[in-house]
Order: C-alpha cells, then structure tokens, then sequence
C-alpha cells in the first residue's frame, strides 16, 4: 500500500521578497520533494501518467500555492481569489499533489488517479473537483481560456490575478499566439503565464521537432514583458513573480527553464518514462533518491 503525507502541518510560507531564509529555503525543498514522492506514488498506482512533465513543474507550482497566489482552499469559489490553468493539463499528477497538500482534498484521494469515477482524471476536469478554475488537456486552449478570465477581471473590477502553466512544446500550437495577441492588445496586466521550457515533448527534443527560436524575442514581440529564470530555484522564481505583478499595461511571461522529469536521477531527460509508470525497482529507487 501507497502512504501519503500531508504537509499542512507546515508552518505557513509567508509573503515576502526573494531573500528566502535558510529555513524557508528548506521547507519548499522539503515540500517539492514530498510532491515529487506523491507524483512517483499516485501514478505507480494508477498504471499510467505524464511522469517527466509533472516533475518538472513542481517548484513552479509550489511557488504559486505556498507563495504568490492568494487561494483559499475552504472556499474555493471565492471571488477574491486568483484562478489558475493549468494549459499543459497532462502535467496533473503535479497540480493534484499540491492541490492535496494545500487542503483542497484529501491526500489519501491522491491514490484514486486516473481510476473510473475518481475526481482526478488524467486531465483536470472542473466540475468534478472543486479548486480547478478550468479543465485543460487539449493543447493551447488553456491560455486562450485564461485571457477570457483575465478580461472578465477587468470589466468586473476585480483584483484577481490569472496564472497559466503552458508547455515549450505547447507553444508550437498556433492558438497560443492568437492568445499572446489578444491579451497584449487588451493590456491584460491581470494575467501571467509561465512556460515550462525543458526543451522536450514526446516525440523528442522541441527543437528538433518544431523549433521555437527565442521565445523570449517571440513574447516581447507579442506585446508581453519576459522574464527568463531557472524553474527549479525558488529565489529566481519568486522574484519573477514578484515583478509581475508590478508590470502595468502588459501582460506577462515567466520563462522558466527546467529539467523534464527533474528531481529522479534515471527519469530526468530519459524520454523512455515520459507517460509511462515506473515498475517496482524503478519505484523503490525513485523514492529512496526522494528520501
């Protein structure tokens, strides 16, 4: 039997600039690597699962849900909150963890993945688990969905903020671009998305696949402000993301730069594991690296 931890216990991460104290430092650590052994877990569990586009997430979604995004597990419709898509939906196993962790459900549930009637199906669906703001899983649509949130924040008054997580390799999807043009003409300041850039997608390497050129240029060209960090340092991430939100008339892009399957020695770039779950060798001596 799968055990999962919870995190709640931890004491809560407050709001700050980037000069982490040591303490802190270590207790994202201490938390990206317990929503690693839960991604590991849920999809050994579940027979199947993107294992190498979770992993390379975490930090990133750790960083909005212990830090930057005001959300509120116990209401998770309020109105005041920020909303969060997460674009490229195959990395759920990631957004699940850390949804269970912060309290949207319990851990325990985070052994149902994939399983007929759970809540937590291989893409987030929306009206069968409450803190998810969209469902996503069709590639490029999520950040279309996010500026129409973004819009309806303004119109309303409202002084939410709306994040997307896209993939690199999602950003050879053409609506991605009808997106970036339509949140830079209507000044969505309201609406940050981040880009999980670890150069890979499932047929191989984005370059070789559909090359991207410098995203950076693209976005700027796009209207956006671009910041370009390493998506695994929480210090680079958290000052983008403090920056951010003090960009006004534009919308803005973090382009983080991460490790596919990041955080597991064997996994990490090795494409062999990019939906498929580990055995039970691979299993044991994932977790004892995530000790």
């Amino acid at each position: 039997m799968f055990i999962f931890c919870n995190l709640l216990n931890i004491d809560k991460i407050e709001k700050r600039g980037t000069d982490l104290s040591s303490r802190k430092k270590i207790e994202l650590k201490e938390i990206a690597k317990k929503i690693r052994r839960d991604i590991i877990l849920s999809t050994a569990e579940a027979g199947s699962g993107h294992i190498m586009s979770s992993l390379s997430t975490v930090e990133i979604l750790v960083s909005l849900y212990y830090d930057v995004m005001n959300h509120y597990p116990e209401d998770p419709k309020s109105p005041d909150r920020d909303r969060f898509v997460l674009s490229k939906g195959h990395a759920a196993p990631a957004l699940y963890s850390v949804m269970a962790e912060t309290g949207y459900f319990p851990v325990e549930e985070l052994k149902s993945l994939r399983k007929l009637e759970s809540r937590l199906q291989g893409h987030p669906v929306s009206h069968r688990l409450p803190g998810l703001d969209s469902s996503s899983g069709s590639l490029a649509q999520g950040i279309s969905i996010s500026v129409g949130m973004a819009i309806a924040g303004k119109l309303d008054n409202k002084s939410y903020r709306v994040y997307a997580l896209l993939g690199d390799g999602e950003c050879q999807e053409g609506e991605v671009w009808e997106a970036a043009m339509s949140a830079a003409h209507f000044n969505l300041d309201n609406l940050i998305a981040i880009i999980d850039m670890n150069g890979l997608q499932s047929d191989g390497k984005t370059d070789d696949i559909m090359s991207l050129g410098s995203l950076k240029n693209k976005w700027e060209s796009f209207g956006w402000k671009v910041f370009e960090v390493n998506g695994h340092d929480f210090n680079s991430l958290l000052d983008a993301f403090k920056n951010a939100k003090s960009i006004k008339g534009q919308p803005t892009v973090i382009i983080a730069k991460t490790i596919k399957g990041a955080g597991v020695s064997f996994i990490e770039g090795n494409l062999k594991y990019h939906s498929a779950p580990l055995n039970k060798d691979e299993l044991a001596l994932a977790l004892e690296e995530l000790r």
